[in-house]
């Protein structure tokens, strides 16, 4: 009866909420790559425990982009109807954004739009693919309730550990990525959070891991993922690392920003602080250590 009772509240929340602040001045996250960044904390044999960390509990200034193009309040899983032939577990998106807004308030409603798919190589994110394509025409999307497109998180390369060709041509097919995805959303210096891996599907991970490291943009971070522990398939993030990944990125997006004060709005830290005390009064009473709908 409890899951009842909060699957009709988040609902509420879901249809209510966005109706209000979706056309505010959101700061927009594109999160994509493959299963590392979709989410795969807490999934064990394609089946997600449904354990969602406190970091990851949802938030009314955190809104996610769902596959049919509208803004909804974000719940784990994030990527569940984009990244839809494995099940979907905890991922860093959540947790980046919570961690965003407990740093800097000035960042107002957080919009993040889901590209991520698992088991895809870099070769399938080229200009021109259908995965690219897809990820520009939800970027486009998102814009046009209003909002502001601050970022790029991704994390990729797994799958291109198989081959050695794959592996070697890495750093030239991800450089090229990025540069398309800047000059195709007329944002020549988007900061751009990428993940250097933390596993790998082949034997050639310190190659790629080598091709992300050695990489030189303007407006690009790498945060390193090794020895962030890993699910018992060795290959997937856990649910407190993908916590920990999520903290990693929003301090290393801060980084690119020449100063907090650029957002600065009376207006927009209001949004941010009404969401959290509204959401904690409505569920104060059910969040306890786990929150499963």
């Amino acid at each position: 009866m409890l899951l009842l009772y909060l699957s009709y509240a988040i609902l509420w929340i879901s249809s209510a909420v966005p109706v209000v602040i979706a056309a505010a001045g959101k700061s927009i996250f594109i999160l994509a790559g493959q299963s590392n960044m979709s989410g795969r904390g807490g999934v064990v044999n394609d089946t997600w425990d449904n354990y969602i960390p406190p970091e990851s509990y949802p938030n009314l200034a955190i809104l996610r982009l769902s596959a049919d193009l509208n803004w909804q309040l974000a719940t784990e899983p994030l990527h569940r109807d984009i990244d839809t032939a494995k099940a979907c577990g905890v991922g860093p998106g959540m947790a980046f954004a919570s961690s965003l807004l407990g740093k800097d308030s000035t960042v107002g409603v957080v919009g993040l739009v889901p590209c991520a798919v698992g088991g895809t190589n870099i070769s399938q994110w080229a200009r021109g693919g259908e995965l690219y394509k897809q990820l520009i025409r939800r970027a486009e999307a998102a814009l046009e309730g209003g909002g502001t497109i601050r970022g790029l998180l991704w994390f990729q390369g797994e799958s291109d550990t198989v081959n050695r060709e794959d592996a070697e041509s890495y750093k030239t097919r991800l450089q090229n990525f990025y540069l398309h995805v800047r000059a195709d959303l007329l944002l020549p210096v988007l900061p751009i959070i990428q993940v250097a891996l933390a596993s790998g599907e082949g034997e050639y991970v310190e190659m790629v891991r080598e091709g992300q490291l050695g990489m030189d943009l303007v407006n690009l971070r790498t945060v390193d993922a090794k020895g962030l522990s890993l699910e018992p398939d060795g290959l997937h993030l856990t649910t407190p690392s993908q916590v920990s990944l999520g903290h990693m990125l929003a301090d290393a997006f801060l980084q690119t920003r020449p100063s907090a004060l650029a957002l600065t709005s009376g207006h927009v830290s209001r949004l941010t602080i009404f969401p959290k005390i509204l959401f904690s009064g409505l569920f104060a009473n059910f969040l306890g250590s786990r929150l499963l709908f």
